[in-house]
């Protein structure tokens, strides 16, 4: 692989160090600043300098996630341009690793730990949705983890959405969506206007994935991801995996999160994250509904008796 020519380099008094990763619009860099300290650099990358929609969001990134400040959002430090005509993005630079990769290894988690990582999710969440910001892409590669503490931090506001937008540029075209598929609130694939419940909606496909291991959904191509969304109901949570069954209690949470219409799901994302949490606390006690399924799974999650 080439080397990168912005490692070693200093762009806006940031020294970049390491590349560490790498999207469809920008890349990313470890870097060191005299004031900040340890941060992560976001660079959009230079073919989409005259892309106005690429910039606009880049620029997104910046405005929303400078208005959301929560110990559990990864702080906007500053954006700018550098003389050369590079868009940047310096952000607080946080431990851990991508949800993502973490999930994909050791998915299904324990129950704790789900009911720890989805909490937190819930309260950065809570925390844009209070300040007028709908997210639009919360998925675990938008997510970091750091398995030691359990901490996580939301990333990427780069296609988040003002809830006081006018209704024209909330409105999404059927056929037409912004976010990622697999974790895409069905509103949003059929031009209905995206509210804080799309949130939830992902944030509930993001535990039936902590929880399983798999999607809700069984679709092999985006064309049959798209129609299940919008004609099918998603898998219950207990016929996803066979051997891996819960309370049903927990099933009914993650389910009513991911309900098709909006209005069927819970008031906000901190009462699914907290009915979760209730519910994943009867994993395994004796008298619980899950047929005795999961406490044969014990040796398997490393849970004692």
């Amino acid at each position: 692989m080439a080397r990168d020519p912005l490692v070693g380099t200093t762009l806006a008094g940031y020294s970049l160090l390491d590349r560490i990763g790498e999207g469809g619009t920008a890349v990313v860099y470890r870097a060191e600043h005299p004031e900040h300290g340890a941060v992560a650099v976001k660079v959009l990358k230079d073919k989409l300098r005259q892309d106005t929609t690429a910039v606009t969001r880049f620029l997104r990134e910046a405005q929303f996630g400078g208005r959301v400040v929560h110990p559990k959002v990864v702080r906007t430090i500053e954006a700018g341009q550098s003389p050369e005509g590079l868009h940047f993005l310096a952000i607080e630079w946080a431990p851990g690793e991508i949800l993502e990769g973490y999930a994909k290894r050791n998915a299904p988690l324990k129950p704790d730990e789900v009911a720890a990582i989805i909490l937190q999710i819930a309260d950065a969440v809570y925390a844009a949705h209070a300040t007028g910001v709908v997210h639009r892409d919360l998925k675990p590669e938008n997510l970091m983890y750091d398995p030691g503490s359990r901490n996580v931090k939301l990333l990427d506001f780069g296609i988040a959405m003002a809830t006081d937008s006018a209704p024209n540029e909330r409105l999404t075209r059927a056929g037409f969506f912004v976010g990622t598929l697999m974790y895409v609130a069905p509103e949003a694939l059929s031009g209905e206007v995206v509210t804080a419940a799309a949130d939830q909606y992902s944030l509930g496909t993001i535990a039936y994935l902590l929880l399983t291991g798999v999607l809700p959904y069984t679709a092999k191509t985006p064309r049959d991801m798209f129609t299940q969304l919008l004609t099918q109901p998603p898998i219950a949570l207990n016929k996803a995996v066979h051997g891996i069954a819960y309370p049903s209690s927990v099933e009914t949470a993650v389910m009513k999160a991911l309900a098709k219409a909006p209005a069927d799901r819970f008031p906000d994302v901190l009462a699914f994250a907290k009915a979760l949490e209730v519910a994943l606390q009867d994993v395994g006690k004796p008298g619980s509904d899950d047929g005795g399924l999961f406490s044969k799974m014990k040796g398997f999650f490393g849970l004692k008796s």
